[in-house]
């Protein structure tokens, strides 16, 4: 991409409009973190509830303390180790941060995204004076966050003065959400930098899942990254004899699953599925996004396996089938 549309794209941000951009995660829909009229565009765009926090983008962890306080020894390890990268900090928040962006809440969530046009933007509009961007996924409140440029523009249109395209996210779901600000690390929204490898860093693994005194973050609600069409998650081993059912009872369904299935129809659509965790994210709201413009009735998609390896996906697909409902 022309170094002039990352110029371009950090001029439109100082003046307080919207730029969607990649990340190695999802597309994020960019405002100048430290604007509040910047940040409502934000809201009024998704759709997003006021008192659903966002994330803070840096160029670099150098900027921390322009956007947390009493950080601890275990953040400075953990931005080491892996940013830029699908990881965001819980920290408390800096008194000059803006209520519009933690929610009200007392802490802020930041990170260092690990994309080059992400970081290229990045430090064309923060430089030297730690300026950060607040980017949740560039997509309706609820629905399924984008993974390519088009995605954005057919959801948000001129909602977005400019939509930088960086080609398809490597990652393809949101970033490990680790909370650094209570007694223990706990992570409060699984991503494809699991538990383990943040374990390595502490000398210790981090606590899974919120408690009721826990921040609230970014996709953490019951109901997310939905499609519009109805999603049910079932068992692979009974994914047949359910689409079996859905069909005789006249559904037109879309199926997604790592193994094909046995009962040929034409009312059913299919999408073959990997079988490796990874690859599985990266093509996870591509997959579903293509399978809900189909118009099915309902959208079928065998269960992951109950492993770590499969925590993030799981997540994401259960929010997703309540979100459908």
């Amino acid at each position: 991409m022309p170094a002039t549309d990352v110029v371009r794209a950090a001029a439109l941000l100082r003046a307080g409009e919207l730029v969607a951009f990649p990340t190695e995660t999802v597309y994020g829909l960019g405002a100048d973190a430290a604007n509040p009229d910047a940040i409502a565009k934000i809201f009024a765009a998704k759709g997003r509830p006021a008192d659903h926090p966002l994330i803070v983008h840096l160029a670099d962890a150098n900027h921390l303390a322009r956007w947390a306080v009493d950080i601890p020894e275990s953040a400075h390890k953990l931005a080491a180790a892996f940013w830029p990268g699908p990881l965001t900090l819980i920290l408390k928040r800096h008194p000059a941060v803006s209520d519009a962006i933690t929610g009200g809440q007392d802490t802020v969530g930041l990170r260092v995204p690990n994309h080059p046009l992400a970081l290229q933007l990045l430090r064309e509009f923060g430089g030297a004076t730690g300026g950060g961007l607040a980017a949740p996924s560039a997509n309706r409140f609820g629905r399924i966050s984008p993974t390519t440029a088009a995605h954005v523009r057919e959801e948000l249109g001129t909602a977005v003065a400019l939509v930088l395209d960086g080609g398809p996210c490597a990652v393809g779901i949101e970033s490990t959400i680790l909370d650094l600000s209570g007694a223990a690390p706990r992570i409060l929204r699984p991503g494809m930098l699991d538990a383990a490898a943040i374990g390595r860093v502490l000398g210790a693994a981090p606590v899974f899942g919120g408690t009721a005194d826990a921040p609230r973050v970014s996709g953490s609600l019951e109901a997310h990254y939905a499609p519009r069409t109805r999603l049910q998650l079932v068992a692979a081993a009974d994914l047949a004899v359910t689409a079996a059912q859905a069909i005789d009872t006249g559904l037109r369904i879309a199926v997604l699953a790592a193994q094909p299935l046995s009962l040929a129809h034409p009312g059913i659509a299919w999408r073959l599925a990997s079988v490796d965790p990874t690859q599985f994210a990266h093509e996870l709201y591509a997959s579903l996004r293509d399978l809900d413009a189909l118009g099915r009735d309902l959208i079928l998609v065998a269960a992951p396996p109950d492993a770590e390896a499969w925590r993030a996906v799981g997540d994401r697909l259960h929010r997703a089938a309540a979100g459908s409902n």
